[in-house]
C-alpha cells in the first residue's frame, strides 16, 4: 500500500489530525508506526467502544500501523469508577477484552496491554514525574474532560495525577500516533507542547470521532465540549446500545431514540448508519409497506443522506432497519457471551457492579 492510500485510510479515522504533514512523513520514514488507544474500564462496553474501535482499529492496522490497546485500570481508580474498587475495575478490564476479541477486531494483530502491569516499572514513574514538573496544577485541571469532568467536579488529588499518567503512557508506549476520542485532545496536545522538552518527541494526533447517544441534543454548549455532553455514555444506559443487549431491548431502545425528520446533523441514528453500518455493510435494505414507497436498498451513507433530507424516508421506516443491522452486528458477541462459560460469568459480575461517573 503506498503512502497515500495509507494516509487516506487513517484520515478516515481521524476527524481531526494533528498534523496531517507530521503523519505524511513518519509513514514516510517508518514502515509500521506504534499507534495507542486506551480506555478506563467500568461497566458494560456500548458499541461505540466495541464496534467502531474495531472498525477503526481494523482501518489503523490495515495502514501498517502496529496498535496497542491499552487498559487503563489505574486510570479508572484514580478517577473514582466503580467506588474506586481497584478490582472490579480490573474485572472490567478482562470483559473489555473478551468483547473485543469477539466484535470484528483483528486482535491478532493488536497488543493488549494494562496500566496495572506498566506501573511496575520505575522508569514509568519518572516519565509521570517529568511530565508533572513540567506543567502546571492550572493546565492539568483543565485536563479534566479526558476524565469525562468538567474542571468543579476535579475533586480528588488522585484526578490531578491522572492527566500526567496518560501523557506518561504516551511515551511509555513508544506511541508514534495517539487514536483517541476527540475528548482526549487537550492531554494530546500537552503531551505534543512537553514532549521534546523531556526528552521526547512530539506524538501525532489522531482524534476519532465521539457516538451520539440515542437521546435528543439539550446541550448548549459547542466544539469538542459539546461532542463531550452528546457522545454515548454507559452512565446514561437508556440512550446507549451495550454490545450484549438483546434484540428486543436494542429495538426497544432505537423506537425510542431521537431522530427527526429530515435532520442529520445530531441525528444518531444517521450517525450509526455513517460510523458503524456502512463500515460493515455493503447496502442496507430497509422494508416499508407499498403505500410508503416499498422497500428500498441504499448502497451507501450519501444515498442515505439523500432520501432522508429530501423527505422519501420517514423515521419511523429507517429506525427498525438500524436497530436490525445494530442487532446483527452485536448477535456475535452476545451469543459468545451467551454460551462461553467463563464469559458468561464475567459479564453477570460486571452486571452486578454499580457504575458510577
Amino acid at each position: 500500500m503506498d503512502i497515500a492510500a495509507k494516509l487516506g485510510l487513517i484520515k478516515q479515522v481521524g476527524e481531526e489530525i494533528i498534523t496531517e504533514e507530521e503523519l505524511k512523513t513518519l509513514l514516510e520514514t517508518k514502515e509500521h508506526p506504534i499507534a495507542y488507544d486506551g480506555f478506563e474500564p467500568s461497566g458494560q462496553i456500548h458499541i461505540a467502544q466495541g464496534i467502531m474501535r474495531a472498525v477503526n482499529i481494523n482501518k489503523m492496522i490495515k495502514a501498517g500501523i502496529k496498535f496497542k490497546m491499552y487498559v487503563a485500570d489505574w486510570h479508572g481508580w484514580a478517577n473514582n469508577k466503580l467506588n474506586g474498587d481497584l478490582e472490579k475495575i480490573q474485572t472490567c478490564g478482562d470483559y473489555f477484552i473478551e468483547v473485543w476479541k469477539t466484535c470484528g477486531m483483528d486482535v491478532n494483530k493488536v497488543e493488549f496491554i494494562r496500566a496495572s502491569e506498566v506501573v511496575n516499572s520505575m522508569e514509568y514513574w519518572k516519565k509521570v514525574m517529568q511530565v508533572a514538573r513540567n506543567t502546571t496544577v492550572k493546565r492539568i485541571t483543565r485536563c479534566g474532560q479526558i476524565m469525562g469532568r468538567n474542571d468543579s467536579e476535579i475533586q480528588q488529588a488522585s484526578q490531578i495525577l491522572y492527566p500526567c499518567m496518560q501523557c506518561a503512557d504516551i511515551f511509555e508506549l513508544k506511541a508514534d500516533i495517539t487514536e483517541l476520542g476527540m475528548d482526549q485532545r487537550k492531554v494530546n496536545v500537552l503531551a505534543r507542547e512537553i514532549g521534546p522538552s523531556i526528552g521526547f518527541w512530539k506524538p501525532i494526533v489522531v482524534s476519532h470521532h465521539m457516538l451520539m447517544g440515542l437521546g435528543k441534543p439539550t446541550s448548549a454548549s459547542t466544539g469538542v465540549e459539546r461532542g463531550i455532553e452528546l457522545k454515548m455514555s454507559k452512565s446514561k444506559p437508556d440512550t446507549a446500545i451495550f454490545m450484549t443487549d438483546s434484540e428486543e431491548e436494542i429495538k426497544r431502545k432505537i423506537n425510542k431514540a431521537y431522530c427527526p425528520e429530515k435532520i442529520i446533523d445530531e441525528n444518531p441514528l444517521m450517525e450509526y448508519a455513517k460510523y458503524i453500518i456502512f463500515e460493515k455493510f455493503n447496502s442496507i435494505k430497509i422494508e416499508r409497506p407499498k403505500k410508503f414507497g416499498g422497500d428500498l436498498e441504499l448502497h451507501n451513507y450519501d444515498e442515505l443522506v439523500k432520501v432522508f433530507e429530501k423527505g422519501d424516508l420517514h423515521p419511523m421506516d429507517l429506525k427498525p432497519a438500524i436497530a436490525d443491522y445494530i442487532n446483527k452486528l452485536v448477535e456475535p458477541v452476545r451469543k459468545h457471551f451467551e454460551k462461553d462459560k467463563k464469559a458468561k460469568e464475567l459479564l453477570e459480575k460486571v452486571k452486578s457492579f454499580r457504575v458510577t461517573k
